[in-house]
C-alpha cells in the first residue's frame, strides 16, 4: 500500500512538473529502439514500473507465454535466451514434470517451494523443467506459465519426451 501512494505521489509531482513546461515537446522513444536487455528501462522513464519479461514456450503446435521471476537466475536465463532461442528435448521424470539438461549452469536461487502446474524450474542450475502437477523441494522458479492449468498441461506436453522452444519476447 505504502508503495503504491509513493508511486501516486510521484506521478503527480511529475504531472505538475510537466504541465509547467508545458511549451516544451515530451521527447517520445519509438518501440522499435527498446532495448531488448531484459530488464533494462530507458534512462528517462526509470521512475516507471517495468513490466515483467515475458518468456515463450513452444511445444508442439503450442506456444505458451510465461512471466519470468524477479531474481538473478531467471535474469541470466533471460539474457542468456536473448542471444537465441534454445530447443530442447525435455524427458517426462516421475509423471508430474518435463525436465531437459541446459548448455550452462545459471545462478541458483534455491528455496523450499511447492511447485504447481505451470511452473518452470531451474533445477541443480543446470537442469530445467516444466511442472504440469505438484512437487515440493529446494527450487529455483525461473517463471509461471499464463493461463494454463493442470489438464491443458497434460495434453500438450503428454506422455514421453517433448521438444521444447524457449525465448524472450
Amino acid at each position: 500500500m505504502r508503495n503504491i501512494v509513493l508511486i501516486a505521489l510521484f506521478f503527480l509531482v511529475a504531472c505538475s512538473d510537466a504541465a509547467s513546461h508545458s511549451s516544451q515537446p515530451e521527447a517520445q522513444t519509438p518501440k522499435s529502439s527498446a532495448s531488448k536487455t531484459p530488464g533494462a528501462v530507458p534512462a528517462s522513464s526509470s521512475a516507471q514500473t517495468e513490466a515483467p519479461v515475458k518468456l515463450k514456450i513452444h511445444v508442439n503446435d503450442t506456444t505458451f507465454t510465461a512471466t519470468l521471476e524477479e531474481n538473478s537466475s531467471a535474469k541470466a536465463f533471460a539474457e542468456f535466451l536473448a542471444q537465441g532461442d534454445m530447443t530442447l528435448d525435455m524427458r517426462d521424470y516421475g509423471s508430474f514434470e518435463k525436465v531437459a539438461d541446459l548448455p550452462r549452469s545459471f545462478p541458483r536461487n534455491d528455496k523450499q517451494i511447492d511447485t504447481d502446474a505451470g511452473d518452470i524450474i531451474l533445477y541443480q542450475g543446470n537442469s530445467i523443467t516444466i511442472y504440469y502437477d505438484k512437487n515440493s523441494w529446494n527450487f529455483t522458479r525461473l517463471a509461471r506459465i499464463d493461463n494454463v492449468n493442470k489438464k491443458r498441461l497434460q495434453q500438450i506436453l503428454g506422455k514421453g519426451n517433448v521438444k521444447a522452444t524457449f525465448s524472450v519476447e
